[in-house]
């Protein structure tokens, strides 16, 4: 029997296994013990990880849907043959940019760097990721705060901090294996707080809720920040010290009393200055946030709301402190650093001639191979197709026709392709199952390569099964699609994992993100390896903080307060729309789109098969409507869907709280965006309800 230590490609914790094989057969599956993430802990998801890719299509090749609408399948060479005819044939009759590209955050950073350079070096077409769905603006914020995207903690923190603050987060059920240590909190004192408008799992085990009102989240941070400067209750040595901009900050803030706010937030006076006098008698404060922040209208700001607050306590740089973006899923900091899409490989923007030249040294390239500027986001590869624009689209292992907010209008996008490429596991996905074209590949179980997690911490994905004679894993399909559309040398130090990780490795020469320390043989059987990792690094702590030295990536090496008015509410309630919808995760064992998950035959067997909304048993009780009832939601955006009632106090009268798993969800969220980041407003949509097939209400 052998014993190999591989990566769960879930979440962004990216835990460690250890998996049992026999026989080429997965015989057991323990959490590595040793490993400084999960330390021998890991949820149902990753505990089943053996059965990754049971639920498949009949055989590992291409599927291309010909005239007729039947489907054939295809040798690999024919079926790549067919995908690059077609879109060499498309760009030479509508232009290069008639042809786009999205990826996702669990790909292996290998995978997506040789993506990257496939798509916006070589066919020069916009190349974005799933990660503006859920980390665009986190990315945005530390930019524009930091001066690099830098999530500063180590997951250590959690057990060094008395206060641990959750806004718009519920690491409970989305993040399991973070909650264990925060039960824990290194067996000392320590209070945990959540911010949230529903009363989620993670509220209800904290020790204390703040209940807001959806979407007053900046108006709250912006009063909570007035409130310590008033009582002093700030670190003034630290302010002047490491950062920029405070005096117009709190010139800013000075209008947002408690008084005026309480209608706004729902929070009394009495409670916010009980929250500021917690974080003022903290020793050690750490703020966390994730979706409930970065999918708003707002959401950049608010973000960096948060920041400005440990900003102006000093609660940075310091064991247990920060504020503190957890990630959602496993490699989307890989994504952020890696991708060639918002930013140069290793970080650093494409109007920059001096990033630009050290990437051609590190690339072997000349200049004119690199993009001119960032890939526009996701939003507009959309539009773009709606618009006629953008005539054929490939996709990797992601699924917007459930995803995509607004989800109806990706249905309306793909009607308007003339080539629509799946690339997934999984030949039934809602997108899959509409494709021209389905390339199918392997799972994680028979990859290789290298994630980072959301504390910046490189770990080893390596193969614990054989592959088939057919079968590939999304590398070689890149790789062999490049081959196909012609790049010949310009792949050459492309050609494996290995070489992309040194080469990515050397992009990030003297960065913040610096990898030049890591090997890739040293990963495999580690404790992996948290960035900044620089080539003298030596062996050190497994731990690596960020701005213990006070000193940020800005030029002048000080972290900036960054700050605008609220905005309006651009889809406020109203007497046509009373309720608010709110999504979120359904459980710990769901994932996403459930396309994964459902092959975990516990989730399977207690995961509510048909979509589900909670509602507060008063609101129900108006519309006559009882638990398990149907109930037909009728959204701003001018659809509706029928869902199964669910009663629960989690939720306030007038709020609806829908899992994102099922694909009626994304019927209702809205086509808005965060300015700066794009990032889909997902967490807020006016809408009003019906019983189904009853009278309307």
């Amino acid at each position: 029997m052998t014993k190999i230590q591989t990566t769960c490609n879930y979440c962004s914790l990216a835990c460690n296994v250890d998996m049992y094989v026999e026989d080429n057969r997965i015989t057991r599956i323990l959490p590595s013990k040793a490993y400084p993430v999960n330390r021998g802990f890991a949820c149902i998801k990753g505990l089943s990880l053996d059965r990754q890719g049971t639920v498949q299509g009949p055989r590992p090749l291409p599927r291309i849907r010909r005239a007729d609408g039947t489907a054939e399948w295809v040798s690999w060479d024919e079926g790549l043959r067919y995908c690059s005819g077609r879109i060499r044939d498309l760009q030479h009759q509508y232009g290069l940019q008639s042809v786009a590209a999205i990826s996702t955050g669990q790909l292996t950073l290998e995978e997506m760097a040789l993506l990257g350079h496939l798509c916006r070096d070589y066919l020069k077409i916009p190349l974005d990721g799933n990660t503006r769905l859920c980390m665009a603006t986190s990315v945005v914020a530390h930019k524009q705060s930091f001066g690099f995207d830098a999530p500063p903690y180590t997951l250590a923190d959690i057990e060094s901090s008395d206060l641990l603050i959750f806004i718009g987060a519920n690491p409970v059920v989305a993040h399991p294996v973070l909650w264990d240590r925060v039960r824990f909190n290194g067996g000392h004192a320590h209070k945990i707080i959540v911010i949230d408008p529903r009363r989620s799992e993670t509220a209800e085990n904290a020790d204390e809720w703040y209940g807001i009102k959806p979407k007053s989240d900046l108006t709250l941070l912006y009063t909570l920040a007035n409130v310590l400067i008033r009582n002093n209750w700030i670190d003034q040595a630290y302010i002047d010290a490491h950062t920029e901009g405070f005096q117009d900050f709190r010139g800013h803030v000075a209008a947002f009393t408690p008084e005026k706010t309480e209608a706004l937030t729902g929070i009394s006076p009495e409670r916010l200055e009980h929250l500021a006098a917690l974080i003022h008698q903290g020793k050690a404060v750490s703020l966390w946030w994730t979706m409930g922040v970065n999918q708003g209208y707002q959401a950049v700001r608010t973000a960096q709301g948060i920041i400005n607050i440990a900003l102006m306590t000093g609660n940075m740089g310091r064991p247990g402190t920060g504020a503190n973006s957890l990630t959602g899923q496993v490699n989307a900091m890989g994504s952020r650093l890696f991708s060639n899409t918002a930013g140069l490989y290793g970080g650093g923007d494409y109007d920059n001639p001096v990033r630009r030249e050290a990437v051609c040294r590190a690339l072997h390239c000349d200049d004119a191979m690199l993009p001119l500027k960032p890939t526009i986001p996701y939003s507009a590869i959309i539009e773009g197709i709606i618009a006629g624009d953008i005539k054929a689209l490939w996709i990797l292992c992601t699924n917007p026709r459930h995803s995509w907010t607004n989800n109806d209008t990706f249905r309306q996008a793909v009607e308007k392709l003339d080539l629509f490429i799946v690339q997934d596991v999984y030949g039934d996905t809602d997108s899959s199952a509409i494709c021209d074209v389905f390339l199918p590949v392997c799972p994680g179980i028979k990859k290789e390569g290298t994630m980072i997690n959301t504390e910046r911490r490189l770990s080893a994905l390596r193969p614990v099964l054989p592959r088939g004679p057919e079968e590939r894993n999304d590398f070689e399909v890149i790789l062999a699609m490049g081959e196909a559309l012609g790049m010949g040398k310009a792949l050459d130090g492309w050609r494996s994992p290995r070489e992309v990780f040194d080469l990515m490795r050397e992009c990030s020469r003297g960065m913040p993100c610096d990898i030049t320390g890591v090997s890739y043989d040293a990963l495999p059987e580690s404790s992996g390896i948290q960035w900044p990792f620089p080539e003298k690094a030596g062996a050190g702590s497994d731990q690596r903080r960020l701005f213990e030295d006070g000193r940020y990536y800005t030029p002048n090496g000080k972290a900036r307060f960054v700050f605008e008015a609220v905005a309006e509410n651009p889809t406020p309630l109203s007497e046509t729309y009373p309720y608010y919808l709110n999504t979120g995760r359904g459980s710990v064992g769901q994932w996403h789109t459930q396309t994964r998950t459902r092959e975990v035959i516990f989730v399977a067997d207690v995961s509510i098969k048909a979509a589900y909304v909670h509602l507060n048993p008063v609101l129900a009780q108006e519309y006559g409507l009882k638990e398990n009832d149907p109930v037909e939601i009728y959204a701003q955006n001018g659809k509706s869907a029928v869902f199964t009632v669910r009663l629960s106090n989690q939720v306030d009268y007038g709020q609806i709280y829908a899992p994102l798993h099922y694909i009626e969800t994304n019927r209702l969220t809205p086509s808005l965006y965060d300015p700066y980041s794009k990032e889909p407003s997902f967490k807020f949509e006016p809408v009003r309800i019906q019983k189904y097939g009853g009278i309307q209400g």
